[in-house]
């Protein structure tokens, strides 16, 4: 099975968020089921930085996963060599995975694909997801015009939750939609170290708005009166503009000596800032999948994570707490939690992110779906709309 991966951004450009991770992780579990996995992708890194790969030519970045890193022009995803390269590719290819939506790479991947023929999985990754803080709406509903305009008629929407799969499928009604949460890599060991009486928190993720962190912040301020000593780290990188928005809030709720920005951490600093931690919590508006939650589950840490996300189940399997995100649900949550067995919840959730979320499990299903489109294209249209697949 020959598959070709078009992605706006891909690994080692870790200031995209999630999607570089699973993206990459999955390509790389694919070629070792056997797949030919192709990804092109551009060497964007960020508003004002390029990758530090060769450009335009074949790299094989793990086995069997070759990628061509297009150079990009301003804005972040916008390439002419990655057009030039794309009818070959869509030649090439039995399968065209495309994710992301609002990104210059998508409507030309999806008229190639159609002009070769050739069916299409196509990853929102929560773009086509809606908050009250969401930007452009106007322009986005014409992109989303355009796109069902070009798209192949044997195109299948990826969604990693229900709650994706309810909004994106909203959006694009005509499409059948398959099922497929995100993977996870769980360390082989958790070396938690030890804290001193203080509940150590942790946010993990892309810097944004929509994380609902300025909420986090509250409800830590809350916390003077809770008789709870704790301390907040605060990974991840974003926009300059609103990093520094943060900063002041910091400042300005006199946080400064409980709360550290511990700016974007990847490989050995990640795992590091996960084992010194107690509970991480993730409050987010809305979120598709949101993987820094299992990644923090697969790690052995207890989690709070917002209504906003689809991780209700954290609640039944006794991992952690799903919660509103609004400042007083966050500090009674986190009062809450610091009372309950944390070790013994993180544990838990280790458990079942290893049980449930491998990313070997997530590639045969993923698999799955490229052989049926690749073997009986024309038999789609009749199935199911809404479909989970087997992990």
């Amino acid at each position: 099975m020959k598959v070709l991966h078009v992605v706006p951004s891909f690994y080692p450009a870790h200031c995209y968020g999630g999607p570089v991770q699973s993206v990459y992780h999955l390509c790389s579990k694919l070629a070792e089921a056997g797949c030919e996995v192709r990804v092109l992708t551009t060497n964007a890194n960020g508003p004002d930085a390029v990758l530090d790969v060769p450009a335009d030519c074949e790299v094989e970045l793990a086995p069997g996963v070759r990628v061509v890193y297009a150079q990009r022009q301003r804005p972040d995803s916008v390439s002419m060599s990655l057009l030039c390269k794309l009818p070959g590719l869509a030649e090439w290819a039995d399968v065209i995975h495309i994710t992301s939506v609002y990104s210059f790479p998508v409507i030309p991947a999806m008229l190639a694909a159609r002009l070769a023929g050739k069916p299409v999985v196509w990853s929102p990754r929560g773009s086509l997801q809606r908050w009250s803080g969401s930007t452009r709406t106007a322009l986005k509903d014409v992109w989303d015009f355009v796109c069902a305009l070009v798209q192949p008629a044997n195109t299948v929407l990826h969604v990693t939750s229900e709650a994706e799969a309810a909004e994106s499928s909203a959006r694009y009604p005509a499409l059948r939609s398959a099922l497929i949460p995100n993977g996870v890599c769980a360390p082989a060991m958790v070396r938690r170290q030890t804290g001193d009486g203080i509940l150590r928190m942790v946010f993990l993720g892309r810097l944004d708005p929509k994380k609902g962190i300025e909420n986090l912040l509250d409800a830590a301020a809350m916390l003077r009166t809770g008789g709870v000593r704790w301390s907040l780290g605060i990974a991840g990188k974003g926009d300059p503009g609103y990093t520094a928005a943060l900063a002041r809030r910091i400042r300005e709720l006199d946080l400064e000596a409980q709360v550290t920005m511990c700016g974007e951490v990847t490989g050995p600093k990640k795992q590091a800032v996960l084992e010194n931690a107690d509970l991480a919590v993730f409050p987010s508006y809305t979120e598709n999948f949101a993987l820094v939650v299992a990644e923090a589950l697969a790690h052995g840490l207890p989690v709070i994570a917002s209504r906003g996300t689809p991780w209700r189940e954290v609640e039944s399997r006794g991992c952690g707490l799903w919660v509103e995100n609004d400042p007083a649900s966050l500090h009674d949550s986190i009062l809450r939690i610091s009372r309950m067995p944390m070790r013994e919840m993180g544990a838990r959730g280790r458990e079942w992110m290893i049980a449930d979320y491998g990313w070997d499990r997530i590639a045969a299903a993923t698999a799955a779906l490229y052989e049926e489109l690749h073997a009986a294209p024309s038999l789609l249209s009749r199935r199911n709309p809404k479909e989970r697949y087997s992990q």
